[in-house]
């Protein structure tokens, strides 16, 4: 599979080895950080519930304001990447991430909803420009043939952040309802994300000081693999599609997970975070089970039957039956890992000048996660969470779907 520019191993050859294998570490370390940033955020879904009195639906806008940000920022990060270079982007997308996670302090001053979304708007700023130029920066650090599996590979620590993430939320940010229980767990929160904010910085400041492989040059001379418009590409545009209805039906499953298990089998609120990390932990064996099956069954079969199967699972969770269904409820997550980097880089293929520009495109499809959330929290407070979950049935429906289309293909 050519997930790249042919042109891009070329261009390579003028950083030594060695830079480019510490760029992959380097930029595999922010898959890492946007992994965190994103588990964290189905535990403060339902910490906001709580402590902020606000219903299922509202709770939702935590998750449309952070998808959202990746949809106004991916075409700015893509443009100023092309003129500036993958690192650049980087570095400012961690400029931005920091900025955020700092705007907790106020925010937790205030307790003030409002001002938490948008400390999060401007994290997911930061992680839009930092996914716009990681996803296909990784694609090009090395062979192309092996783009996809380098995507899935980088990509498993994204699974293990995300892990790790409720494991610190269900223990920080749980520490009462009301009170002075309420305003420790709004400590914690703070404390976790000014944390954050110093992680990133340090991280910034070793990339700054770190040579890294630049390969504009090869998205911008010479011919390319298609040069056609963009959206005339079917395998393209079928992946924007369908990375928009996976991105829905992935953070659907994990915002309103807490409220399931509650639910369906009582536990409280704080066991409901931990147990979060089981389907994270299953995310991240997927991702690595899955950039190894990968090798022998090919990306594009291994995409459509673990979208059938997700059918099924969440077809169980609909129906409500106590510990069988969040068991399936957790097993989804196995077969949604591969699913994000699968689809991007069976879209980027053979893009070649419009690699940047077409991936800036399905980062934006990440808006997908903005809308799945309040619709979800909207059909939960009148029918029950169980019932909301049809609604990533129908996203992992079109994923199927485009499984078939990129068979065609191959």
């Amino acid at each position: 599979m050519q997930t790249a520019p042919t042109r891009d191993n070329a261009a390579l050859p003028a950083a030594s080895g060695s830079n480019v294998r510490l760029a992959f570490v380097l930029v595999t370390s922010l898959f890492f950080l946007w992994g965190l940033s994103y588990g964290l955020l189905d535990v403060l879904n339902k910490h906001f519930q709580e402590s902020l009195h606000i219903s299922r639906a509202r709770s939702g806008l935590l998750q449309m304001a952070y998808f959202g940000a990746y949809f106004l920022m991916a075409l700015p990060a893509a443009w100023l990447m092309q003129r500036r270079g993958y690192k650049f982007g980087i570095l400012f997308g961690l400029l931005l991430f920091a900025t955020g996670a700092l705007l907790f302090i106020p925010a937790t001053a205030l307790l003030d909803f409002n001002v938490f979304l948008f400390a999060l708007f401007v994290i997911a700023c930061g992680a839009a420009c930092l996914e716009t130029a990681a996803n296909p920066y990784v694609t090009v650090l090395g062979d192309p043939a092996n783009g996809a599996r380098r995507l899935n590979f980088a990509q498993s620590f994204n699974g293990l952040a995300s892990f790790i993430g409720p494991l610190i939320g269900g223990a920080l940010f749980f520490k009462g309802s009301s009170g002075q229980a309420a305003q420790a767990g709004f400590s914690g929160v703070q404390g976790t994300y000014v944390v954050i904010a110093a992680v990133v910085v340090a991280l910034g400041v070793l990339i700054a000081r770190t040579p890294m492989p630049d390969v504009r040059e090869a998205d911008a001379s010479g011919s390319t693999g298609h040069d056609g418009s963009l959206w005339s590409n079917r395998h393209f545009s079928g992946a924007v599609i369908a990375q928009f209805f996976y991105v829905a039906a992935q953070v659907g499953v994990n915002a309103y997970f807490i409220n399931y298990v509650t639910e369906q089998v009582g536990v409280s609120s704080q066991a409901g975070a931990f147990l979060l990390s089981m389907p994270m932990l299953c995310f991240v064996a997927g991702r690595f089970a899955g950039t190894a099956v990968m090798g022998k069954f090919g990306p594009v079969r291994l995409l459509t039957w673990y979208a059938l199967i997700s059918i099924a699972l969440a077809l169980a969770v609909v129906a409500g039956f106590g510990w069988l269904s969040v068991a399936a409820l957790v097993a989804i997550s196995f077969f949604m890992s591969i699913m994000f980097p699968t689809i991007f880089a069976l879209g980027v293929e053979g893009l070649g000048a419009q690699t940047k520009r077409g991936a800036s495109f399905i980062v934006m499809a990440v808006v997908g996660g903005a809308i799945a959330p309040p619709i979800m929290g909207w059909i939960a407070d009148r029918s029950g969470t169980h019932i909301a979950y049809l609604v990533p049935v129908a996203c992992f429906v079109v994923v199927a779907w485009y499984g078939r289309v990129a068979a065609s293909r191959a």
